[in-house]
């Protein structure tokens, strides 16, 4: 009786462990799939003109809260004056 407990409980933890790996990989090729479509974008605007660094910096820029930002603009200013930049 004991076996076919352990039995059972292996097989389900077996198909969970599939599950997981399974969704894994499926959100992997998604990832994937949507990077390709980010590079298009940014190849597009390219094409266009735009300067891509500039945009990928805006991007990173807009997705810190106007704290996180002011921040990061605050450190920088600051490294650049010490380095006799601005």
């Amino acid at each position: 009786m004991s076996d076919d407990i352990t039995e059972t409980s292996q097989t389900v933890a077996a198909g969970q462990l599939r599950a997981f790996i399974e969704r894994i990989e499926r959100l992997e090729e998604e990832k994937k799939t949507i990077a390709d479509d980010i590079g298009e974008v940014y190849a597009e605007a390219k094409g266009t003109g735009f300067d891509v660094p500039a945009i990928r910096q805006i991007v990173a820029l807009r997705r810190k809260n106007p704290a996180e930002r002011q921040e990061a603009e605050t450190i920088l200013d600051l490294y650049m004056a010490a380095l006799g930049m601005v």
